[in-house]
């Protein structure tokens, strides 16, 4: 019993697994053809300040 439930688990896992690269669209032009995609901006962290302007503790 264990072992049937195990091995399903390992299946499933595995085909998620796999289904997630595929899933990702390359970049195309207006034409349809395929080229570099564009690099991701960079993520800014938040600057918290308070209403005099000071810098506090983001929540």
């Amino acid at each position: 019993m264990t072992k049937m439930v195990a091995t399903a688990l390992l299946g499933l896992a595995l085909i998620v697994g796999n289904a997630a690269p595929a899933s990702a669209a390359p970049c195309k032009d207006a034409k349809g053809k395929f080229v570099k995609c564009a690099p991701k901006p960079p993520v800014k962290k938040p600057v918290c300040k308070d209403a005099k302007g000071r810098f506090i503790k983001c929540k």
